[in-house]
């Protein structure tokens, strides 16, 4: 996914990212199933990471060309692999890009809440879109959520202050739904938001870090020095594991994990 825009780019890692590939793709494909158009011949997805759920795009549209963007070399070399003749994926920054005003669908999943102030980017974006054209965003919504505010709480600490160069993690990057639905509105566009949690049961012995680690850690990772990396993911881990308790035992355990979503999808009329 999206890497964002920073003094010093936080890297993706697909392999950590994947971990959780079944979780994190459901989001998407419920999105999608609000987008009802037939037979688009131009879809862009922004943010589109290593291309796997952008490939499913031409899958769904096979008369479509479908291009993936993205800034993180690491996503797109994996992308790169699932490119054909009507695939194709592309290096792109997202606090900046804008579609081609001809696409008919424009696909954002999980990127934007990595581009600061990214509310006017989204309306610029609603406002080109052509006739029968549809916009289809979703951002994570768990920023309040007990995980979130433990790396915050953790990153806050004079220690890890002085470790990461002061490095301040945005409480909220994204909108509430009601927002959202002014932006699609104000362009034009017909709206239709909501928000889902979706109540995740992850597997094994603090599987939370696993989660945040291949998302929201990415920042402080990269503001760590590599041999501070463990001792800060250990007093997470323990911060994680007191905030969601795991049942069971051994291979058993199961850790309920609750994620919020706000979905957006706008919609020019024919």
């Amino acid at each position: 996914m999206y890497s964002g825009s920073q003094p010093t780019p936080a890297r993706w890692d697909p392999t950590t990212y994947a971990a959780f590939a079944g979780h994190r793709s459901r989001p998407f494909f419920d999105l999608l199933g609000r987008v009802l158009v037939e037979d688009p011949d131009e879809v862009v997805d922004l943010g589109c990471g290593s291309g796997e759920l952008t490939a499913t795009l031409a899958h769904r549209w096979p008369a479509a060309r479908v291009l993936g963007v993205d800034n993180s070399p690491d996503m797109l070399q994996q992308a790169a692999t699932r490119a054909h003749e009507r695939l194709s994926f592309s290096s792109a920054d997202l606090t900046t890009y804008l579609p081609p005003r001809s696409t008919r669908v424009v696909v954002s999943n999980a990127a934007y809440q990595w581009v600061p102030d990214h509310a006017p980017l989204l309306q610029a974006i609603a406002e080109q879109l052509p006739r029968d054209g549809w916009l289809a965003v979703q951002v994570p919504g768990n920023f309040d959520s007990p995980s979130h505010r433990a790396i915050r709480d953790q990153v806050a600490e004079t220690r890890w202050q002085e470790a990461t160069g002061g490095l301040q993690l945005r409480p909220d990057p994204v909108l509430t739904p009601a927002q959202y639905t002014a932006l699609l509105v104000d362009a034009g566009l017909l709206p239709d938001v909501w928000e889902t949690t979706y109540q995740q049961v992850l597997t094994g012995d603090g599987p939370v870090l696993g989660w945040v680690r291949g998302t929201a850690l990415r920042p402080v990772l990269t503001a760590l020095p590599p041999d501070l990396h463990e001792p800060f993911l250990s007093e997470l881990g323990d911060r994680l594991r007191n905030a969601y308790p795991a049942t069971g035992s051994g291979d058993g355990q199961r850790t309920v994990f609750a994620f919020r979503r706000i979905f957006l999808v706008g919609h020019r009329p024919a």
